[in-house]
């Protein structure tokens, strides 16, 4: 959703997959050939899967996995792809092998948590995934042992564990610089969000409730990517980005991507970042009272050529006093206020 917010210029790379391939035959089988064969490779995932906020090609391209994919699969006695998936024999699994093993086409079928793609703090051991986790298990037992599979579930537990815990932290950084008075710019001084709103962005429905962060109870905020406060921009891609490559790597087997490259390492320089915006707003709010400042936001944090081309403004040039979820009210549609429906019914 914060990236539909900009002008189409902005989103190609988004709506090129999101609008004109996504469920469609030939976006696997290609159009003029639609070779089956051809869709087994699992190149055809990278068009649309890899990228700073879903890297599940480069993920996987630098796995073990990848790595024995890329130095065989020329080789047609140990990547048979004349076969079906459900007698393929390959000497290493590709994308298709796990994620639509013996050929079901449903994708997410074989995914472990539904978390966001990894950027929600879920209790990943709740009886609610039980099933998921079984089934993600029996996909590894295919070339390795039960206990192999179940210790690597773990560690990709640990490691969503931990980067909670920076995620977390990181927020409540943000959190308690607003609830000070100190975060700047503020949603009143900001352009409005892509759904119309004054909300501040990290209010996210329940997390962060009441009227000192804006909006009615239980309304959420809206990710900001452009026209936010630095530091708000830092939890944003600390959560949509470094904490989806540790879900992502360690889903795949990548280390690379779940610690060094931008992983744990980013989400640790991301919460120094944090840290670092919030000690500066800080200082420079403690000189400004004793100078006798009083700051007020520049007007570009309103208006410009460019926020003039988002969703939020035009809404509320166009449609005054409405939000993006009084235009498209169908249930559902953008709904970003609640958890999964099956995760609600397990609270309940």
């Amino acid at each position: 959703a914060w990236s539909i917010e900009r002008p189409p210029g902005d989103t190609a790379g988004c709506t090129f997959c999101h609008t004109s391939s996504e469920e469609r035959c030939s976006t696997c089988h290609q159009r003029h050939q639609f070779d089956p064969a051809v869709a087994r490779h699992s190149e055809q995932c990278k068009a649309c899967h890899w990228g700073k906020d879903h890297r599940d090609w480069e993920a996987y391209d630098i796995s073990i996995h990848g790595v024995v994919y890329q130095v065989n699969k020329w080789n047609p006695t140990e990547f048979d792809f004349s076969k079906k998936l459900a007698d393929a024999d390959y000497v290493g699994p590709t994308c298709q092998y796990c994620h639509l093993r013996g050929g079901h086409h449903n994708v997410q079928r074989l995914s472990t948590v539904y978390t966001s793609m990894g950027m929600s703090n879920a209790d990943r051991g709740a009886p609610l995934w039980k099933e998921k986790r079984d089934t993600w298990v029996s996909v590894c037992d295919d070339c390795h042992s039960p206990r192999f599979a179940r210790e690597n579930l773990q560690a990709m537990d640990e490691a969503c564990k931990d980067a909670g815990l920076k995620y977390t932290e990181t927020f409540k950084v943000a959190e308690n610089l607003m609830l000070d008075g100190m975060g700047e710019p503020m949603p009143k001084d900001l352009a409005p969000d892509w759904s119309g709103q004054h909300i501040w962005s990290l209010k996210i429905g329940a997390y962060h409730d009441g009227p000192k962060y804006g909006g009615a109870q239980g309304e959420s905020g809206e990710f900001r990517m452009s026209n936010c406060s630095d530091i708000e921009r830092i939890c944003f891609e600390s959560v949509g980005y470094w904490m989806t490559y540790i879900m992502k790597g360690m889903a795949h087997g990548s280390w690379n991507d779940a610690t060094y490259c931008d992983g744990s390492f980013g989400m640790d320089r991301w919460l120094v970042k944090a840290k670092a915006a919030s000690e500066q707003a800080r200082r420079f709010t403690a000189l400004e009272k004793k100078a006798g400042i009083n700051w007020v936001p520049s007007e570009f944090w309103r208006k410009g050529d460019y926020l003039e081309q988002l969703t939020g403004t035009r809404i509320v040039k166009e449609f005054p006093g409405k939000t993006i979820f009084d235009l498209c009210p169908e249930p559902g549609w953008l709904d970003t206020h609640h958890a999964p429906a099956e995760e609600v019914e397990s609270l309940e």
